[in-house]
């Protein structure tokens, strides 16, 4: 194969994986291939001195696939020259005072304000066009409301999802588990949406990483202090180090050292100029600008054996193989396993029991198969699936495969199910943990939703389950007898209809006037007719109720439940557009909660993080220390106690 050859299949490869990654938030290769065969390109174009028109080193970004509104960017947005050496940063860098910063995984997003306020948010895009997402980034966790400058102000930054919050929601949501491998396309997905409430519920953070010029502001030249005069406007900036060419040998490992527990993604880091009219004299490349670069971490990897593929079934019914392999220490800790997503990847690298392999730590975090040198390819695709026994079927859909249960009632499907069922939000049933409700699945007891109201018939086995007793099922009949009369809006929750959340309900009850049988019939049209509710969500409850087990099951429900409509509130939205933090201890309130539908009662909202958004903190102890009123007194919001907050109300 000569070399345009080559270079025409690799451009191939990668340009389907950057699609699979970018449009359809699938993982076809790990980012440890990705990046060698994209160097083995770079080099193959500069031999041949040429560049094909559909090569990746030359288009950036996704294309544009949703029904936001496109814009043109005034300028392109570049992507970055890249390097794996700690001396080549420094030989860039040469005399000059650098800063040097995490470059963020998440998706660039560029925000203008005007006299002092957003008046729009443009996503990169293809680096020539993007997407504008004004909605979306006002409910972002920590982005300004207003700020003190009133003429045109452009920052350009990352929007992110934490890991502490990406994992929180996997454990609240399972089945976003199954959708998104990790927090960048979660965040991707985010920010993308029609629907801006999905957004807020997703904790989208924005962190600035430029600000664009600004002609009546004296900066002395110094990137510095420009990064600090959007800090005190109330923007949160990427931490960085001030670095010199003998110093950034040890700021790079400073921030490698902190990558383990750093909680935003991070794929690396960014090393730019302080003078800020030297980097501007040096211009820019096609692809690349010349005043800043990346650098990739180098990644630490380790020879092991694979042992064992493990076959993972999950609530939407995906098996998804895990690689089990002798275990290796990757960046100070040890590690036997990693996930391969799917049959694709697993295909891909063509696995078979005992060969020898080298993985990574994708990100300096996520453990990763890099290759295979074996490459026997001899991996059993299981037949049944691991939980419940039932049959598997191979799916392929946009060129990945995956294995599916193809049995309903999997138990690991069921598990999940019943558990949102009784949750707190839902039918709110006591004393049904999942490792209790797993015992009934497994028994027999447990079939469909509505055999949570047939308990009593196996009143014996129950009494005798581990950690049971007579008293113990006492208290789980009344219970259960005590959730048979519910909201609608909780009740619809409770179903586990995708991507219907408990206010999402609420709006839909609202609309149709807690009419179920309205709700029943409803088409996507009429859901999507509803402020604050779009095209997934109605698409989700019209495919919900249009399938004969669920009509089953709800009807089965329905014989079972005493569904409630909610009381009108006369109250005046006094509270409308108010944003509150609640914490602490409570006195006139039985406890958060009910401060928090009190404040939603009256057209205000409750959140659990103080921002530049916040219009007050509610906390008896006004006088504390505690970070939630350090924050609240750094921007400025106002700390009122319960007492505050009564009389604010009354007047």
């Amino acid at each position: 194969m000569n070399k345009i050859q080559r270079m025409k299949e690799l451009i191939q490869i990668l340009n389907e994986a950057s699609e699979a990654y970018y449009q359809k938030n699938q993982e076809i290769m790990s980012n440890f291939e990705y990046d060698k065969l994209y160097d083995e390109l770079g080099e193959l174009e500069k031999e041949t001195k040429t560049v094909l028109s559909n090569s990746p080193t030359v288009h950036v970004g996704y294309e544009l696939l949703t029904s936001l509104e496109k814009e043109a960017h005034p300028s392109p947005m570049l992507s970055l020259d890249k390097t794996k050496e700690v001396d080549a940063l420094a030989l860039w860098l040469g005399n000059q005072k650098g800063l040097l910063s995490w470059k963020l995984d998440g998706l660039t997003v560029v925000l203008t304000y005007e006299n002092g306020e957003l008046l729009k948010a443009v996503t990169r895009g293809n680096g020539e066009m993007g997407e504008v997402i004004t909605n979306n980034a006002k409910v972002f966790v920590n982005l300004p409301r207003k700020i003190a400058y009133e003429n045109t102000l452009v920052i350009r930054g990352e929007a992110v999802i934490l890991y502490s919050d990406f994992k929180k929601m996997n454990e609240e949501m399972p089945d976003v588990e199954s959708q998104y491998k990790n927090p960048r396309n979660l965040c991707s997905g985010s920010v993308r949406q029609l629907n801006n409430e999905i957004t807020a519920q997703r904790k989208v953070h924005f962190y600035g990483f430029s600000v664009g010029d600004v002609e009546d502001v004296d900066f002395h030249n110094s990137m510095e202090e420009k990064i600090a005069w959007a800090r005190n406007l109330g923007f949160d900036m990427v931490d960085y180090n001030v670095v010199t060419s003998d110093t950034i040998s040890d700021a790079v490992q400073h921030f490698a050292d902190k990558m383990p527990e750093h909680d935003a993604p991070s794929d690396g880091l960014v090393l730019l100029y302080d003078d800020i009219s030297y980097g501007k004299s040096l211009g820019r490349t096609a692809k690349f600008p010349r005043d800043s670069i990346a650098f990739k971490w180098a990644d630490e990897t380790a020879n092991t054996k694979l042992t064992e593929i493990e076959w993972s079934p999950s609530r939407t019914g995906l098996i998804n193989p895990v690689a089990i392999f002798d275990p290796v220490e990757l960046e100070g800790t040890t590690v036997s396993r990693a996930s391969l997503h799917n049959l694709s990847v697993m295909e891909e690298l063509e696995l078979g029991i005992g060969d020898d392999i080298t993985v990574y730590k994708a990100n300096m975090i996520i453990p990763q198969l890099a290759e295979n040198f074996t490459k026997s390819n001899h991996i059993d695709i299981p037949k049944t699936c691991p939980a419940c026994g039932g049959q598997t079927k191979v799916e392929s859909e946009n060129g990945i495969k995956t294995l599916v249960c193809t049995n309903e009632f999997c138990s690991a499907k069921k598990l999940k199910l019943f558990s949102h069922f009784v949750s707190r939000d839902a039918l709110n049933v006591d004393g049904l943990s999942e490792a209790t409700l797993d015992k009934m699945i497994q028994g027999g007891i447990l079939e469909e939703l509505y055999d949570i109201f047939t308990l009593e018939q196996y009143k014996d086995t129950i009494i005798n389950m581990e950690g049971f007793g007579e008293k113990s099922y006492e208290n789980l009949i009344s219970a259960i007898h005590g959730a048979k009369t519910v909201l609608l809006p909780n009740f619809i929750y409770s179903l586990g209809i995708a991507n219907v959340g408990l206010s999402n309900a609420k709006l839909i009850c609202s609309h149709f006037e807690d009419d179920f049988d309205a709700i029943r019939k409803a088409d996507v049209d009429d859901f999507t007719a509803i402020d604050g509710i779009g095209p997934m969500i109605g698409q989700a409850m019209k495919g919900y109720f249009a399938l004969p087990n669920n009509q089953n099951t709800v009807d089965k429900l329905l014989e079972y439940l005493d569904i409630q409509k909610r009381e009108k509130s006369s109250a005046e939205k006094i509270l409308e557009g108010k944003v509150f933090v609640i914490t602490g201890s409570l006195n006139e309130y039985t406890n958060r909660k009910a401060l928090k539908e009190h404040i939603e009662e009256l057209g205000g909202k409750a959140t659990g993080s103080v921002t530049g958004k916040t219009d007050y903190l509610i906390n008896n102890d006004t006088t504390s220390t505690s970070s939630k009123n350090k924050k609240a007194k750094d921007l400025g919001v106002p700390i009122i106690s319960e007492e505050d907050f009564i009389e604010m109300i009354k007047a």
